[in-house]
């Protein structure tokens, strides 16, 4: 689904639920995804694992291997088939899987059709999560990373769902979707512009006052964060997963009295 102007909420309720964790996700920033499974049993999902997923193929195609690209992209077709629906915290995966499926291959109608049912984090909670009661105090601000903005065209999702969490401020930054030098392989083959970029985009994040710099995918999270940390201004990253996960309110499901969450140290 590209946007929020497809009618996701208008469907049935999926009964079966996959998360696909994304290679960042599994080999190198795990929270994200468990915070994605939290969010989603709250809502009242049973969230399965497929245990043999991999790779989308997004790395080999902007590497330049388009038939490797595809090889990895029929394995996850075939792998994610069964569900009614997926979830992935990698805003960037799911651009890939909607913007180049067609382009990789011909596609059957019942392949179209899973990729139709493949949503990033603040899609299916927007889509599927009305019953949701989310306090947390503090500021965030948002980074629109390359490929959900641009190629799965997903700007207002995120942005509704941080607008829904009681007491959280959000305060936007200049440049919000300019690119923070991650860009996969890019952040290997070009390191002095990237990180010139990320400084940049560290900067503006300073610059909003938030308590922290949040967006959906943790590729660029994980490149800000490690400049942060080393070099850069003092900002704290927070993948939107984990800070929604933080922000249900317990015994809350629906909308009832509860305590107020803290924007964690």
């Amino acid at each position: 689904m590209t946007g929020m102007d497809s009618d996701a909420g208008a469907r049935p309720r999926p009964a079966r639920v996959a998360l696909f964790t994304s290679c960042m996700g599994d080999l190198a920033t795990g929270g994200p995804a468990r915070a994605t499974v939290e969010v989603l049993e709250a809502m009242g999902f049973a969230v399965e694992l497929p245990r043999g997923q991999t790779c989308c193929g997004q790395p080999a195609l902007n590497s330049g291997y388009p038939a490797e690209a595809g090889t990895l992209l029929d394995r996850w077709l075939r792998i994610f088939a069964p569900y009614d629906a997926v979830v992935t915290p990698a805003g960037s995966c799911a651009a890939h899987l909607h913007h180049h499926l067609g382009r990789l291959r011909a596609p059957t109608p019942e392949q179209r059709a899973l990729v139709q049912r493949t949503y990033e984090f603040s899609q299916f909670v927007m889509a599927y999560g009305a019953g949701l009661r989310l306090r947390l105090r503090g500021s965030v601000t948002y980074h629109d990373s390359c490929h959900m903005a641009r190629t799965l065209g997903e700007r207002r999702a995120p942005r509704e769902l941080l607008g829904r969490i009681e007491g959280l401020e959000v305060r936007e930054m200049a440049g919000c979707d300019t690119c923070c030098g991650f860009g996969g392989t890019f952040a290997v083959k070009f390191p002095e512009v990237s990180v010139a970029m990320a400084d940049t985009k560290l900067g503006t994040a300073a610059a909003s006052g938030a308590d922290w710099l949040v967006s959906a995918d943790p590729g660029c999270l994980l490149h800000l964060g490690g400049r942060a940390r080393k070099a850069g201004p003092p900002v704290r990253t927070r993948h939107l997963a984990e800070l929604v996960r933080d922000a249900l309110v317990p015994g809350e499901l629906p909308a009832g009295p509860g305590a107020t969450a803290e924007v964690p140290a």
